[in-house]
């Protein structure tokens, strides 16, 4: 995709992607600008999204910060990051938690992929989650087996058309969902996929549960 299309995309998702561009370190115009300003906001915003497909490395473990547990100081029984993700492309159910605009949390459950080092999901554009990331794109993404649970720390950006078709395309066999009818929507940007990118990262079994505390930490 070249410049101009990246801006074309991006500029149907006006409402989404001016919260967000902040993601590209770069100072933004509003949405309320001039054509040409506009879409010097949308071009900035679409490359922020383009830099984050990058493939993530695989981090490395080591302890998570948890006073009073009595967690060892060795790295003996520390859990691999394969061992995470293994977790998370299995999750059938995720929880998500969102910020609301005052600042109090929002969770709620979704479906969605673990795909190359991020999680995809999609969700109406009204909904109370994506507008809260909109607005503050800091969440939290969690797997449904607490047994053996992976807390994942991020930020989410809108995922660009390639990924969407990705999305599309594991998607359906994963949850046997016909996602025939919401195709169009997505892929012209007017409802969102949003993709988390982890920041940090939480694995704990329960069977053993102090010396496999692990957290991983991720170049952002």
């Amino acid at each position: 995709m070249d410049q101009a299309e990246l801006v074309e995309v991006a500029a149907a998702a006006v409402g989404f992607l001016c919260g967000l561009c902040d993601l590209c370190g770069e100072k933004v115009l509003t949405a309320k600008n001039a054509k040409g300003a506009k879409k010097q906001v949308m071009w900035r915003g679409a490359m922020a999204l383009k830099k984050r497909q990058v493939k993530v490395l695989a981090p490395k473990p080591s302890r998570p910060v948890m006073p009073g547990y009595g967690l060892p100081a060795t790295k003996d029984g520390l859990l691999s990051w394969k061992w995470a993700e293994q977790r998370l492309q299995k999750s059938h159910n995720y929880w998500i938690t969102t910020v609301k605009p005052d600042g109090s949390p929002h969770t709620m459950v979704v479906w969605g992929l673990w795909v190359d080092g991020a999680f995809l999901f999609s969700t109406g554009r009204q909904s109370r989650k994506a507008r809260n990331l909109v607005e503050n794109p800091n969440c939290v993404v969690c797997t449904e087996d607490a047994y053996e649970a992976v807390i994942v720390e991020g930020k989410a950006v809108l995922a660009d058309v390639s990924a969407r078709r990705d999305f599309l395309k594991k998607y359906q066999p994963k949850y046997s969902f016909d996602m025939s009818s919401m195709e169009k929507d997505i892929l012209s940007m007017k409802e969102p996929v949003f993709a988390v990118h982890p920041r940090v990262a939480f694995g704990l079994s329960e069977k053993k549960f102090i010396g496999s505390a692990t957290r991983w930490k991720f170049v952002t």
